[in-house]
């Protein structure tokens, strides 16, 4: 893990399309601003917890649960 300091408006690039600024701090917290193209999914680290969570559990669904469909 890369560990860095940075102040309020300073900024991080990760390869040549993503930008991370520190917008704000206060306390314990910190605002930041993450510019990507759009192709590149942003997501907090928990939110991607779940989505990989839900994901795994939906490969495990078995289709027997599924109610009958009659046409």
């Amino acid at each position: 893990m890369l560990v860095l300091t940075r102040k309020k408006n300073e900024a991080i690039c990760i390869g040549a399309n993503i930008e991370i600024t520190i917008l704000d701090i206060q306390g314990e917290q910190i605002k930041l601003g993450i510019k990507a193209p759009d192709h590149i999914d942003v997501f907090r680290k928990e939110i991607l917890d779940k989505i990989k969570a839900q994901n795994k559990e939906a490969l495990h669904f078995d289709v027997k649960n599924l109610p009958k469909i009659h046409f």
